[in-house]
């Protein structure tokens, strides 16, 4: 049991780290929001084309229009908190018991 305890907190960190580099994406990508980037460089369209699926769900989810703020990127934020807190504290724990 202890290979499988030690393959769930493999999968938890692993987890972790994904969803630490998605959350600074999304901050990155609201705060070039705030400016007027180049859309063809490179690194902008690369921004857009890994948060604009999941963006693009929560605003249709969520309409928020007329109100001239984006409350999309807050959204997925917290739900990455969310996720961190809840399957990556479960994983991990789970883990432990296992090892």
């Amino acid at each position: 049991m202890y290979i499988l305890g030690n393959f769930l907190a493999a999968t938890a960190k692993v987890l972790d780290i994904v969803l630490v580099l998605y959350m600074w994406i999304i901050i990155i990508r609201a705060l070039l929001s705030w400016v007027n980037p180049d859309p063809y460089n490179p690194i902008v369209q690369f921004l857009y084309n890994v948060t604009e699926p999941v963006l693009y769900r929560i605003r249709r989810a969520i309409p928020m229009s007329g109100m001239g703020i984006d409350f999309a990127p807050i959204v997925v934020l917290l739900a990455i908190i969310f996720l961190q807190s809840f399957l990556v504290s479960s994983l991990a724990q789970f883990a432990m018991q296992l090892q």
